[in-house]
């Protein structure tokens, strides 16, 4: 048996093909009514709206791996941060409830100069899963969940 080269091995780095440096460009929410969540997280973030916008087609269908789909689009800006909330269709079998320990839960973080203040200015409406805590890492730390279930963490700046 012929041992394989290690990532650290100098030669293997330069021979391998080389990428581009990726930037975050933007955090996915997928969600069934576009309106009510754009006015959810403008309401609640006080995120604003860059852009709106539809995508359809046999190569948006392929590219997503979805028969026949098509997506309407609201790009939001978070202090530089694109936060894209798309509306598919057809429309998925919405997940079980989300449980952040489940292997491929996954969870959109938004800071706040101050949670507990975020917390006392909340509608009643917004669900929560617990009031602010803060964590033995000395971070404070809210979880909301957005009108389709998605859980959006809330932490100090």
């Amino acid at each position: 048996m012929t041992d394989s080269p290690s990532v650290t091995d100098s030669s293997l780095a330069s021979d391998s093909p080389s990428a581009s440096d990726p930037t975050a460009h933007h955090v996915g929410v997928t969600v069934s009514d576009l309106d009510r969540a754009v006015e959810f997280y403008t309401d609640t973030f006080g995120l604003d709206v860059v852009s709106e916008f539809s995508v359809g087609g046999e190569a948006f269908a392929e590219a997503v791996d979805v028969e026949g789909a098509a997506a309407s689009f609201a790009h939001l800006d978070a202090d530089g941060a694109i936060v894209e909330l798309v509306a598919y269709d057809p429309r998925g079998e919405p997940e079980p409830d989300p449980e952040l320990n489940r292997p491929g839960a996954v969870h959109l973080g938004l800071s706040v100069d101050d949670v507990e203040g975020f917390y006392a200015d909340l509608d009643d409406a917004v669900e929560t899963l617990s009031p602010p805590r803060t964590t033995s890492s000395g971070t404070t730390i809210l979880f909301v969940v957005d009108p389709e279930g998605n859980l959006i963490e809330v932490l100090d700046a």
